[in-house]
């Protein structure tokens, strides 16, 4: 453990080129792999944890609790490594009880006690009162809980780690010979972007973050990213950065949050079927959609790209009846 963290996760992930699929789209790719962070099955949520977590027992909590999405790769991570340091989980999740399969059957394995609420928008305020009442009624059963809220007050010191981890892959960069133009990375709540954004800026990278969003318009999370931006620098005391190297890609939410698309699915089986490696095609296959299409379009920099896997393998399961469609009648390639 180091001051203000606790480790959780697998460092560095490794940082890969995918050569046949470089080949197969014309452009130098390379794969952070932070689906194979570890913890909990691992993906980009971990490093966020392992800061949020290390805050919680600074502060003595014996209990935590967020809220999200029924198969929220937050929330499953939060689960897993709640129940590695010894504490009880609370889980908020948005909208009906659906199956438990996938993320929400890990979040039942792990332990966590769930609880659903009726909002499906994740900045909606009822959500902050619903974290609120249930912190009253474990504070009432004895517990000492710490709250997470990443659309509210957990966003800086979440986008802050992001901030950080980008030191490592400057290191990565460096190692591989390269200068990226770009890093496409899926953007729920956009703390990963944000704090890509801001730690890239502080190294004086040239390289773009493209965030492609699974849930919110641009002219939504664009903003909110750039105000998270601002506040972790804040946190930190670290100087906000003047300009920020980001775009926002909203073109590729499909039918919704959580809902797999065409384009997702294309993507999924591409990266499949060229590298053997696994996307979803809630978060990362639309991320790899957005990659792809960006590269249609032209408007990506000149340079390698770098795709930031940022894991969520349990929701292919949870969309296991399109996926097996999708590969039965062989979805062409975005």
């Amino acid at each position: 453990m180091t001051p203000g963290r606790v480790v959780l996760g697998h460092w560095p992930t490794p940082f890969e080129k995918v050569q046949r699929l470089s080949a197969a789209i014309g452009r130098e790719i390379w794969f952070k792999r932070e689906d194979l962070a570890g913890a909990a099955l691992g993906g980009n949520k971990i490093r966020q944890i392992e800061w949020l977590l290390g805050e919680a027992l600074a502060e003595g909590a014996d209990a935590v609790l967020t809220t999200a999405g029924a198969q929220s790769n937050f929330c499953r991570a939060l689960a897993g490594s709640a129940a590695k340091l010894g504490l009880a989980c609370t889980l908020v999740l948005r909208g009906p009880a659906p199956p438990s399969q996938g993320n929400l059957l890990l979040d039942a394995v792990f332990g966590a006690e769930i609880r659903f609420v009726e909002s499906a928008d994740p900045w909606d305020p009822s959500l902050a009162a619903a974290l609120d009442e249930a912190a009253r009624s474990l504070r009432a059963r004895g517990r000492r809980p710490y709250v997470i809220h990443l659309p509210g007050v957990s966003a800086p010191l979440a986008a802050q780690a992001w901030a950080v981890a980008a030191e490592e892959l400057d290191a990565d960069w460096r190692a591989a010979g390269i200068d990226p133009g770009a890093i496409v990375v899926a953007a729920g709540s956009g703390l990963t972007a944000a704090g890509l954004a801001l730690g890239l800026a502080r190294l004086g990278r040239r390289c773009q973050v493209r965030a492609v969003s699974v849930q919110q318009p641009a002219d939504r999370l664009g903003p909110w990213i750039a105000d998270v931006v601002r506040r972790a620098a804040e946190r930190a005391g670290w100087a906000a950065p003047p300009t920020l190297k980001l775009a926002v890609d909203d073109a590729w939410i499909g039918a919704g949050y959580a809902i797999p698309s065409e384009a997702s699915l294309a993507a999924l089986l591409r990266v499949g079927r060229n590298e053997g490696v696994v996307l979803d095609p809630a978060y990362t296959g639309k991320a790899m959609a957005g990659l792809i299409g960006a590269l249609h379009k032209g408007v990506l920099p000149e340079g390698p790209v770098v795709f930031l896997h940022s894991g969520g393998l349990p929701g292919l399961f949870a969309a296991a009846d399109a996926v097996a469609a999708a590969a039965a009648r062989e979805v062409s390639p975005a």
